[in-house]
C-alpha cells in the first residue's frame, strides 16, 4: 500500500515539477527577446508580453503596431503562439517584427509556458 502511495503522489506531483522546468527554460529562452520584449509591462522596440496569453494580436495600448498585426484578426493562445513563434513573418506577412523566430519545438513550448505566467 505504501508503495501505491508513493508511485500516486510522484504521478500527482510530477507535472507540476515538468511544468516548472519547462517554464524556468522557457526564462532562458526569453532571452533572445529581451532585446525587443519586456515582462515588465513596459513597451520596448516590440509590444510588453505580459498577459500575452488570451490577448487581442495588436492590442497592447501605447504600442505603434503594422497595420497587418493590428488585422490580423488573432487572438493570442498556445497554437497561435506557436506557429506565429515559429515563423512570425510567414505566419503573419507585414508585420515588423524582424526576429527569425524559435525553430525549436520544445523552446517554443517553453517560451509559450513562461510567457503566460507572466500576467
Amino acid at each position: 500500500m505504501r508503495k501505491f502511495l508513493l508511485a500516486a503522489g510522484l504521478v500527482i506531483a510530477l507535472p507540476s515539477f515538468a511544468m516548472a522546468q519547462d517554464a524556468a527554460n522557457g526564462e532562458s529562452v526569453f532571452k533572445k527577446c529581451k532585446a525587443c520584449h519586456a515582462v515588465d509591462g513596459k513597451n520596448k522596440v516590440g509590444p510588453h508580453l505580459n498577459g500575452v496569453v488570451g490577448r487581442k494580436a495588436g492590442a497592447v495600448e501605447g504600442f505603434n503596431y503594422s497595420d497587418a498585426m493590428k488585422n490580423s484578426g488573432k487572438t493570442w493562445d498556445e497554437a497561435s503562439l506557436d506557429a506565429y513563434l515559429a515563423d512570425p513573418k510567414g505566419n503573419i506577412p507585414g508585420n515588423k517584427m524582424v526576429f527569425v523566430g524559435v525553430k525549436d519545438e520544445k523552446d517554443r513550448k517553453d517560451l509559450i509556458a513562461y510567457l503566460a505566467a507572466q500576467k
